[in-house]
C-alpha cells in the first residue's frame, strides 16, 4: 500500500511506502527537506501537516514537544503516513545544491586500514556508480543493530569515480554499538549496505570566498573530500584547514596535509593538538581548533565562509569565535551527526544544520 503526498511550496507530489518516514520519500525523489540527527532527536525536519494523518513514530518529546503534535507539526525523519496528505516544509533554493536522488548500494569491503588508535579507514568498493557532491555522506546498515549509521564520504567525487569505492572514517565510541561492530567484527570481503548520499554540507562555490575549514577528531572527513575536490578543480580560492585532535597519535592524514600544503600555496594547514603531552617534540599549534583559528587570522574572519565539522561542543565554540570575529550566520555552514546524548547539550538557536 502507498498514499500521496504533496510537499509545499514546491507542489510536488511523491509517492509514500506504507512504513516510509516522509524524509526518506523526499529525498528519493531528490526533494530535500532540511534535516540533520535523522532520528527524532534534534527537531530539525520539523513540518507542518497541513492535510491528512500522520504516525509521529519515535519522535523525542522535547524535539517535537505535545503542543506542536496538537498543532500539526511532525518530524519527517520519523512520521509515516496514515492516508493521503499535505505537508508545509521549509524549503530553500540553494543554487550550489545538485538534485541527487537517495538511493541504495551493495557494497563490499575493499580494505580496513587503522589510521589512529580509535579512527579506522572503510573502503567500500560499490555495485554502482554513485553521484554526490564533496561534503556529503551515507547512511550504514549495520548487521544485527536497529537503524543505520552515518558517516560522511572522505574522499573526493573524482577519487570515488577513478576507483569505484568510498572511504568512510569511523572513530570508535565508547559503548556505541554500531562503531565497536565496525571497528571489531567487520572485515575485509564482508558486505554492507549503504543509502545516499545525503545532507548539503557542500561547498557554496558560487560565493567564491576565501574558505576556512575547521575540524575536530573524524570529522575531518568531510573538510578532507571538499578540499581534494577543490583542488582537482584547480580552484584558486585561498583555504585554510584548521584541524584538531587531542593528542599526535590520533593526529590522522597529517602528512598528506603538509605536503598539499607545501605543493598548492593558496592552501594553509594548521593542525593542533588540546592534550599532547608537555615536553613533547611537538612544534605545531596547541589548543583547541576555536582559539588556534582565531590566533592564525587575527580574530577577523569576515570576508570568508566557514565550514564546521566535528562534535557539537567543538562546533558551537567556533560558531561563537567565528562570531565575534564578524563573519555571521549566512557564511558558517555546519556539519555535526547527533546521538541522544547529544540532545543534552547546548545548541545555537541562531543556526540551521545542513
Amino acid at each position: 500500500m502507498s498514499y500521496q503526498l504533496t510537499i509545499e511550496p514546491l507542489g510536488a507530489i511523491i509517492e509514500v511506502e506504507e512504513g516510509q518516514t516522509l524524509l526518506d520519500a523526499a529525498l528519493r525523489q531528490g526533494i530535500y527537506i532540511p534535516h540533520a540527527c535523522g532520528h527524532g532527536l534534534c527537531g530539525t525536519c520539523k513540518v507542518q501537516v497541513s492535510d491528512g494523518d500522520v504516525d509521529h513514530g519515535h519522535a523525542n518529546p522535547f524535539a517535537l514537544m505535545d503542543f506542536e503534535r496538537d498543532a500539526g507539526k511532525t518530524l519527517a525523519c520519523c512520521a509515516t503516513l496514515q492516508s493521503d496528505a499535505c505537508i508545509e516544509a521549509d524549503i530553500d533554493e540553494d543554487p550550489d545544491a545538485q538534485v541527487i536522488p537517495v538511493r541504495d548500494f551493495h557494497t563490499t569491503v575493499s580494505r580496513i586500514e587503522t589510521l589512529t588508535p580509535t579512527i579506522k579507514a572503510i573502503y567500500l568498493k560499490l555495485d554502482s556508480p554513485v553521484h554526490f557532491q564533496a561534503g556529503q555522506y551515507v547512511q550504514v546498515v549495520i548487521p544485527g543493530i536497529e537503524g543505520s549509521r552515518a558517516f560522511s564520504i572522505a574522499n573526493s567525487p573524482a577519487q570515488v569515480q577513478a576507483t569505484g569505492e568510498i572511504e568512510l572514517n569511523v572513530r570508535m565510541v565508547p559503548g556505541g554499538a554500531g562503531t565497536t561492530w565496525l571497528h571489531q567484527s567487520l572485515k575485509a570481503g564482508d558486505s554492507l549496505q549503504i543509502s545516499g548520499p545525503y545532507g548539503r554540507f557542500l561547498v557554496r562555490k558560487s560565493a567564491k570566498l576565501p574558505l576556512v575549514f575547521m575540524a575536530g577528531g573524524s570529522g575531518l572527513s568531510s573538510p578532507r573530500s571538499m578540499i581534494h575536490d577543490l583542488l582537482e578543480e584547480q580552484s584558486q580560492q585561498p583555504m585554510t584547514l584548521v584541524y584538531g585532535q587531542r593528542t599526535r597519535e590520533e593526529l590522522y592524514y597529517d602528512d598528506a596535509f603538509r605536503e598539499l600544503a607545501a605543493q598548492y600555496p593558496h592552501f594553509t594547514y594548521v593542525p593542533t593538538l588540546s592534550g599532547e603531552p608537555e615536553g613533547s617534540d611537538w612544534a605545531g599549534a596547541r589548543g583547541y581548533v576555536h582559539d588556534v583559528a582565531k590566533a592564525h587570522f587575527g580574530g577577523t574572519f569576515a570576508g570568508h565562509q566557514a565550514y564546521l565539522c566535528g562534535p557539537p561542543v567543538m562546533i558551537e565554540a567556533c560558531i561563537s569565535t567565528l562570531m565575534q570575529g564578524r563573519l555571521y550566520e549566512r557564511d558558517i555552514y555546519t556539519e555535526k551527526f547527533l546521538s541522544a546524548a547529544d540532545t543534552n547539550q547546548q545548541r545555537s538557536p541562531l543556526f540551521k544544520r545542513v
